[in-house]
């Protein structure tokens, strides 16, 4: 089993910066991937941005240019720099950790972006 926890969520003014962060606990293997994910209500859970333990990274086109993701994977952790935030990255940002075929989830972060 993998816990994670995320936490940095909060609300922003248009045009500001947040940073998510997720620490992932318990058996753990070298070789994963972790990322972000997001939900707006009424919308259907998306890609924000991932990255393997070898720096491989993939990003939503939404986002491109406007957020990264990174990793410390000694501590098993994952970060989210966001911005030049947009009314529309409002969400429940969530955690993800992959190590194929398991997939797991953290319980989510709000992020919320006001004019």
């Amino acid at each position: 089993q993998v816990q994670l926890v995320e936490s940095g969520g909060g609300l922003v003014q248009a045009g500001g910066s947040l940073r998510l962060s997720c620490v992932a606990s318990g058996s753990i293997l070298s070789i994963n991937r972790m990322g972000w994910y997001r939900q707006a209500p009424g919308k259907p859970r998306e890609l924000v941005a991932t990255m393997t333990t070898y720096g491989t990274t993939n990003y939503a086109d939404s986002v491109k240019g406007r957020f990264t993701i990174s990793r410390d994977n000694a501590k098993n952790t994952a970060f989210l720099e966001m911005k030049s935030l947009k009314l529309e990255d409002t969400a429940v940002y969530y955690c993800n950790y992959r190590d194929d075929p398991k997939d797991y989830w953290g319980q989510g972060t709000p992020v919320t972006v006001s004019s």
